[in-house]
């Protein structure tokens, strides 16, 4: 009798096993940093739309504070900074999508409110952000998207 070579079905059937539950443990840690780092990048955009607005309530005091995130972006390789066009954040920002979240903010002379909400709950985010002219960033809770800040919700270490 001639000795085949190769692997036999149980063997295959093993290995497949094997790598099955190694990505049944890994996909959802995979998940969980991923929703970790959306939250991290919304809690940073909410600091520099919080940043945004200070400076351009100080660069255009007549206006106040910008009344949504259009005014603190802009064209700024061809014109210059403008109450319309302030060139403070980037576009991709100001387009209200960024890292799984969206936002918004409105403004006016006596102050602003900024917030953030996840695209898809439990998928892209779980935590809601906001923060107000205080330039404190909260956590405005689980499960509901807001468009609002009070300014009582639960600030974030």
């Amino acid at each position: 009798m001639r000795k085949q070579k190769g692997f036999s079905l149980i063997e295959l059937l093993i290995v497949v096993a094997i790598i099955l539950i190694i990505a049944a443990i890994a996909i959802p840690n995979l998940l969980r940093a991923r929703i970790a780092s959306n939250e991290s990048s919304a809690v940073a955009s909410i600091r520099t739309i919080n940043t945004a607005m200070v400076s351009y309530n100080s660069a255009y005091p007549s206006v106040g504070f910008a009344a949504n995130l259009t005014p603190l972006s802009g064209n700024c390789t061809s014109i210059a900074p403008t109450s319309d066009s302030a060139c403070l954040i980037d576009t991709t920002l100001a387009g209200g999508t960024k890292s799984g979240y969206t936002f918004a903010a409105s403004g006016n002379s006596g102050g602003y409110a900024a917030w953030a909400n996840p695209v898809s709950l439990n998928a892209t985010g779980v935590n809601s952000f906001c923060s107000v002219a205080d330039a404190v960033v909260r956590n405005a809770g689980q499960g509901g998207a807001v468009n609002t800040c009070a300014g009582t919700e639960t600030p974030i270490q």
